[in-house]
């Protein structure tokens, strides 16, 4: 594991506002920051398995161990990265996210909705372009096993190796020693909160609201 960028290590040590780790960042352009993150008040560290899209570490979210220490981070957004892992590695990524944030943080996670996927790959068809994406069209098929031509261009790093259940992955964050955590399908995405025990949870999820995505109506 290496930090791609050398000032890396000082803006995590220096930083006077709040941080929060892109976890599995991939470019730039495409995986940004959740509304919530402000960038008035938070700073950014990416992390990526892949250093083609220049993230500031480089290195696996299984094991973090080799950049940050426990406590480093306020909050972690983890963008259609957990379905890059196998499932049995989903486990280790979740701990390590619990390991390096802070006692107060909060991990917010997107991935896609395996139950709405396998519906519509059933209801719809494999090669059904359900949408466009910045990639391209994208099908039951991409959504449940990895963008194919974006695979077959050489990007290896874009295939899917597991999938995710509301049910599932809340028990896997609790089983990872977060306090709580919830989860909310919308569209074709699982959205998950997981938080720490002396989280503000009511802040959270009212900054959450502010910036369009309402937890509220949610299955923990």
């Amino acid at each position: 594991m290496i930090a791609l960028h050398k000032n890396a290590r000082a803006r995590l040590a220096n930083a006077q506002s709040k941080q929060v780790l892109n976890c599995g960042s991939g470019p730039r352009s495409i995986r940004k920051l959740d509304a919530i993150f402000d960038p008035a008040a938070w700073q950014e560290i990416r992390l990526d398995l892949d250093p083609r899209v220049e993230p500031d570490f480089v290195g696996s979210m299984t094991n973090m161990r080799g950049h940050f220490q426990a406590r480093t981070f306020d909050a972690i957004w983890s963008s259609h990265s957990l379905e890059h892992l196998h499932t049995h590695e989903i486990p280790h990524a979740l701990a390590e996210f619990r390991r390096i944030l802070r006692d107060d943080g909060f991990a917010l996670i997107s991935c896609p909705d395996l139950e709405t996927v396998m519906t519509l790959f059933l209801e719809r068809g494999p090669d059904c372009i359900i949408y466009q994406s910045a990639a391209g069209p994208v099908t039951p098929l991409d959504m449940m096993f990895g963008h194919t031509p974006s695979i077959a261009s050489g990007n290896l790093h874009m295939a899917h190796h597991s999938g995710l259940t509301a049910e599932l992955l809340g028990g896997l964050l609790l089983q990872a020693g977060f306090a709580e955590a919830v989860t909310k399908r919308q569209n074709f995405d699982l959205w998950a909160l997981a938080l720490t025990g002396d989280a503000d949870r009511d802040g959270i999820l009212n900054s959450l609201q502010n910036a369009g995505l309402d937890m509220s109506n949610r299955s923990e």
